[in-house]
C-alpha cells in the first residue's frame, strides 16, 4: 500500500501536515481535525461552494480594478474561482456546517483551494504562497465577517430560487385538480362537523391561493437578503480595505450573479445584523405552517376507506402496516408533515442563534447557515414528492361525497332565509334526534311546498348566492 504524502504548512498554532495533493490548506486541516459535529460538508451544498466563488471572483475583480493586485495573480485567482463556479474542485471543501470562529474555516477553506489552483495556473506549486497567498492575495480587502454573511446571501437566494419553482409546481397540480374536479359536490365543514356543501374545485383551488401568498412572502423576504456588507472587513469600519471597494464590489457581484446586490449604507450596523435570515426563515416557517395543515387535511379528507370520511383517494405508494393486511398509510403527506415539524424547529434555532450575537459581530452565523439550508432544501423537496407522488394521483369519490351532502343536516343552513333560523334549528334538531332527512321534517312540518323545497335544498344551487323573499317568511312558525 503506498504511502500517502503530506506538505508542511505552517500558521499562527505552527507547523502541520497537509495531504499532499489538497488544494486546501493548513487552516481548512485545523477544522477538519477540530469538527466532527454534523457531518455534513461545506461540499455537500454545490450553491454554497459556487456563492463563495462568486464572492471572491467578485472581491478580486473589485482589487484588480482599483490597482491593488496586478494583472497575473488576479488573472490566476479570476480562473480558479471561475472554474469553482463550473462545479471543479467542489471537493476540495470538506469543513463541518457547523463549527466555532464566525464562519473563519469556511472563508480560508475558499482562500487556500483558490490560491493553490492559483498558483498551479502561475506555474507553481501547492502551497509555494510567496507567489499567491490566501490572506494577502485571495482574501485582500476582506474579512471572514464580510465574505461569510455575503456567502450566506447569495447561496440562500440560489436555493430560494429552487423552492419558488417546487411550490409553483404544486400550485399548477392543485389548479389542475381544481379543473379536474369543479362540478364534484362535498360538504364542507367547520369544527370538523357539517357546515355548508362546496366543491372539490372551490377546495383545491382556495389551496393554491392560500400556497400563491407564500410565493409573494418568499419574494418580499429574499429581497431583504439582497444588503451585503462587502468592504466592511473585520468589524464595518473597511480597515484594510481601499476606498471604494465596497459599492465597487456589490456592482462587480450583482454583474456576475444577476442579482440586484446593494452595499450597505452603515457597514458597521450591517456587519453583526442577522434580521434578514429571521425574517426569511420566518417565511419558511410559514409556508411549512401551511403546507402541514394542507397534508393534515389530505390526510382526513382520505381516511377510511369504510370507516373514515373517504373523500379522496391518496395514490397508494407502500403496504402501511406489516400486521394489518390490505392496510395503505398516506405516507406522502405524512412526511411532508414531518418536514414541516423540522423547518419550524429550525426557525427556532435560527431565532435564538440571531439573539446571541455580541457587540460587532454574530459569531452563531454557521448554524443560522445550515438551518436555513436544510429547511429550504427539504422543504424543496417535501413539496416536489408531494406534487409528483401524490397530488396529481388524486382521485374523488364522487357518489359518495355527493350522497354525504344529501344526508347531511348541515344543509339545513340553506333554509335560514325561507324559514328563520329558529325553524331551520328545530328542523335540524328533529332530523339529528329521529334519523329523518331535513327535507321531509321541513315538508311535515309545512314550513315550505315541496318545489320551493327542492330549488332551496339543490346542492348545486346552494353554491353561488339565489334570491329570496324575506317579507313572506314567517320565522315563528
Amino acid at each position: 500500500m503506498e504511502e500517502k504524502k503530506y506538505r508542511i504548512e505552517s500558521d499562527l498554532l505552527g507547523e502541520l501536515k497537509v495531504p499532499a495533493d489538497a488544494y486546501y490548506g493548513v487552516q481548512t486541516q485545523r477544522a477538519l481535525n477540530n469538527y466532527h459535529i454534523s457531518r455534513k460538508r461545506m461540499r455537500d451544498y454545490p450553491d454554497y461552494v459556487i456563492a463563495i466563488a462568486y464572492v471572491k471572483l467578485a472581491a478580486i475583480q473589485t482589487n484588480h480594478a482599483l490597482g491593488v493586485i496586478n494583472d497575473e495573480i488576479s488573472g490566476a485567482i479570476e480562473q480558479a474561482c471561475k472554474e469553482i463556479i463550473d462545479g471543479k474542485l467542489h471537493d476540495q471543501f470538506p469543513v463541518d456546517m457547523m463549527q466555532g470562529g464566525a464562519g473563519t474555516s469556511v472563508n480560508m477553506n475558499a482562500n487556500e483551494v483558490i490560491a493553490n489552483r492559483a498558483l498551479e495556473i502561475m506555474g507553481h506549486k501547492k502551497g509555494e504562497y510567496q507567489y499567491c497567498y490566501p490572506n494577502d492575495h485571495v482574501n485582500c480587502g476582506q474579512s471572514t465577517n464580510d465574505v461569510y454573511p455575503t456567502t450566506i446571501r447569495l447561496a440562500v437566494i440560489r436555493l430560494n430560487k429552487a423552492l419558488v419553482a417546487s411550490l409553483t409546481g404544486l400550485i399548477s397540480a392543485l389548479r389542475y385538480k381544481a379543473d379536474e374536479y369543479k362540478d364534484a359536490i362535498k360538504m364542507g365543514r367547520t369544527q370538523l362537523q357539517d357546515a355548508v356543501p362546496m366543491t372539490f374545485g372551490q377546495e383545491f383551488n382556495a389551496y393554491a391561493d392560500n400556497l400563491e401568498e407564500e410565493l409573494l412572502n418568499l419574494e418580499r423576504n429574499i429581497k431583504l437578503l439582497h444588503e451585503i456588507n462587502m468592504g466592511g472587513t473585520a468589524i464595518g469600519t473597511g480597515l484594510n480595505a481601499v476606498p471604494g471597494f465596497a459599492k465597487l464590489c456589490a456592482a462587480n457581484l450583482s454583474r456576475l450573479t444577476g442579482e440586484n446586490f446593494v452595499s450597505s449604507p452603515d457597514l458597521v450596523e450591517a456587519t453583526p445584523d442577522t434580521g434578514a435570515y429571521v425574517s426569511y426563515s420566518s417565511a419558511l416557517k410559514r409556508l411549512a405552517v401551511k403546507l402541514s395543515k394542507f397534508c393534515n387535511d389530505l390526510r382526513l379528507m382520505a381516511s377510511g376507506p369504510r370507516c373514515g370520511l373517504h373523500e379522496i383517494n391518496l395514490p397508494a405508494m407502500a403496504p402501511g402496516s406489516s400486521i394489518m393486511p390490505g392496510k395503505v398509510n398516506p405516507v406522502i403527506p405524512e412526511v411532508v408533515n414531518q418536514t414541516c415539524f423540522k423547518v419550524i424547529g429550525n426557525d427556532t434555532t435560527i431565532t435564538f442563534a440571531a439573539e446571541a450575537g455580541q457587540l460587532e459581530l454574530n459569531v452563531m452565523e454557521p448554524v443560522i447557515t445550515e438551518s436555513l439550508f436544510e429547511s429550504e432544501i427539504w422543504l424543496s423537496n417535501a413539496i416536489d414528492t408531494l406534487t409528483e407522488k401524490c397530488i396529481l394521483g388524486i382521485t374523488i369519490n364522487k357518489e359518495h361525497t355527493y350522497d354525504m351532502v344529501k344526508h347531511s343536516i348541515g344543509i339545513v343552513t340553506a333554509l335560514n332565509p325561507y324559514i328563520g333560523y329558529k325553524n331551520s334549528t328545530k328542523c335540524a334538531k328533529e332530523a339529528f334526534e329521529t334519523g329523518k332527512s331535513v327535507y321531509d321534517v321541513v315538508l311535515e312540518k309545512g314550513l315550505m311546498t315541496k318545489e320551493e323545497l327542492d330549488t332551496a335544498l339543490d346542492p348545486k344551487n346552494m353554491l353561488q348566492g339565489h334570491k329570496f323573499s324575506y317579507k313572506n317568511r314567517n320565522p315563528e312558525k
